[in-house]
């Protein structure tokens, strides 16, 4: 993949280094040393291509506006609907190639309404621009769960579940033609999987038959910025798709 001067500025700035291929070669999905590279139809069932026959009949042919109101208007979590402060539908380009997708928002992306705002938003939006992506164009953001958990606890899979039509029906407005699960809990939600994420990283996935890739919630690379370079991995993974 080549990269700007810009995008390797950015990376620099993340702490990920940028080695520069001797041998050109045509874009490969390769798994990190001692991760295996495992073809999708040796995943776990319901892992391998995950999603699809769960959709709710009615919320399977609102259109975007009407999925909008229906999201912002959900009772169907007594203790979230009770706590939000308002849903958080997800931002970004609605024809984009790419999605996103977290687990839940968080105290702040209840109060504005949009997924990954404060620190971890601005380390995702400088991953997208070393990619030369940017947030609204060509890229979506999403999360499992449209409403915050009270004190920011994990989702309950009953709540995954209740949610699941949504998000559902945003990949099928939407077309994208790769998802980034953003974090361990997304990714076992989206999967049906109880690996932990190193496992479900550099091993193929699909979603609905939109390939999936696993990689680091930004939050964590927060924690852990020795991580950056595996989850830029992951990223050039997913660019492959496109490819």
């Amino acid at each position: 993949m080549s990269l700007s001067v810009r995008q390797r500025r950015i990376l620099a700035d993340m702490g990920i280094p940028v080695w520069r291929s001797r041998v050109a070669a045509a874009p490969a999905i390769e798994a990190p040393p001692g991760e295996p590279l495992a073809p999708a139809a040796e995943m776990p069932s319901g892992a391998a291509d995950a999603g699809g026959g769960g959709q709710d009949a009615a919320v399977a042919t609102l259109d975007w506006e009407a999925l909008q109101t229906r999201v912002r208007d959900c009772q169907a979590c007594a203790e979230l609907a009770r706590e939000r402060t308002q849903t958080v539908f997800g931002v970004g380009d609605p024809r984009a190639r790419w999605l996103f997708i977290g687990e839940a928002p968080g105290a702040e992306e209840d109060r504005r309404g949009e997924p990954f705002v404060g620190r971890a938003g601005q380390l995702l939006d400088n991953m997208l621009r070393a990619l030369g992506l940017e947030r609204g164009h060509d890229v979506f953001i999403a999360n499992v769960l449209k409403c915050r958990p009270p004190g920011n606890r994990d989702p309950k899979p009953e709540e995954s579940a209740a949610c699941r039509a949504y998000l559902d029906r945003q990949i099928a407005l939407i077309q994208p033609e790769v998802i980034v699960a953003l974090g361990r809990i997304a990714a076992q939600s989206l999967l049906a999987s109880e690996e932990p994420l190193g496992r479900l990283r550099g091993a193929q996935h699909r979603y609905q038959g939109v390939p999936l890739v696993v990689t680091y919630h930004p939050a964590y690379l927060l924690r852990k910025p020795g991580d950056k370079g595996k989850a830029w991995q992951d990223l050039q993974r997913a660019r492959a798709f496109l490819e």
